[in-house]
């Protein structure tokens, strides 16, 4: 299985465009050892040639001219991209949508009950798509326990979980959370039997979650903060990173307290927000997880399982 990161960073991006946070000014000035980054997104193969895309972010152009195995190659319209799963309904995977509508070829939609509802209520993004290439939606099932196969992805099996999560700013329930807001997903490659476990929004690791992720080889999970109060302390923001959905890295019960139950496999924190201080590959900060054998996620990073 072939795991390709096309975007490691939050919304927004790293640097974000309106940024001057200690991270965005060092990068654009050279002052600080770090990497730009896109918005989260990933593709998976498990041949080489056919890629599901997780998420279309609205880097998702530059992100296809990044990865050659997306771009077309076998016909005069053609991509290696097949389907599409969407984590969420959140802005920043789902915009790139737009930006994937010519063709006459409709794009194959895999997403829960909920963020179709969003994206042809509150943000009716798959409703104009119908006017350009169009969609065919497919229901993906947030039980943990019933998996599903895409047809023209081979040796590809996935398997969706509900997360503890809100839906986005926009959504018509944005004050009522619904399972299938936003979910995780272990993918398989059923000729190896290898599995990554992927959940770039991750509040919290409920109860019903270690044991989809005890399978994994690798675990890609949410990188957002560092800390839960990072926003409000840079005075960006006046709440905490698990009031809106991301559970930090550091502290009690924190993403690097959590990822250490889960033994000897590949950790990989993807969906970095600009102000945390990992993305400086000389922090403190990214010290620590070293220490803890955690990786963090940079564009056109590879994992192949």
């Amino acid at each position: 299985m072939h795991i390709h990161v096309l975007g490691a960073a939050a919304g927004g991006g790293f640097p974000q465009w309106n940024c001057n946070c200690f991270n965005c000014d060092g990068l654009r000035k050279g002052t600080i050892k770090a990497t730009k980054r896109t918005q989260s997104s990933i593709c998976v193969s498990g041949d080489g040639v056919n890629w599901v895309l997780f998420n279309a972010s609205p880097d998702v152009l530059q992100q296809i001219q990044d990865f050659a195995p997306l771009q077309p190659g076998r016909a005069i319209r053609d991509s290696g991209i097949q389907a599409i799963i969407l984590i969420d309904a959140q802005i920043d995977h789902t915009t790139g949508l737009f930006m994937l509508r010519e063709g006459k070829v409709k794009r194959e939609i895999y997403c829960t009950d909920m963020v179709y509802e969003d994206l042809t209520s509150g943000n009716q993004i798959l409703n104009i798509l119908g006017h350009y290439c169009g969609t065919n939606h497919h229901q993906v099932p947030i039980d943990g326990n019933t998996s599903f196969e895409i047809p023209n992805v081979p040796n590809l099996r996935f398997t969706a979980v509900a997360l503890k999560s809100a839906a986005p700013p926009y959504s018509p329930h944005r004050n009522d959370p619904h399972p299938g807001d936003t979910i995780g997903v272990l993918i398989e490659e059923i000729s190896s039997g290898k599995k990554c476990w992927y959940s770039p929004g991750l509040g919290e690791i409920e109860p019903h979650l270690p044991p989809l992720m005890n399978q994994a080889d690798c675990i890609m999970v949410d990188g957002t903060f560092w800390t839960d109060t990072e926003m409000i302390d840079m005075g960006l923001m006046t709440k905490t990173a698990r009031s809106i959905g991301h559970n930090p890295q550091s502290g009690a019960g924190g993403m690097i307290e959590k990822l250490n139950e889960f033994g000897d496999v590949r950790k990989v924190l993807i969906h970095i927000n600009n102000t945390n201080p990992i993305l400086r590959e000389d922090s403190a900060e990214r010290a620590i997880l070293d220490t803890h054998k955690i990786e963090v996620a940079y564009d056109g990073m590879d994992i192949i399982l």
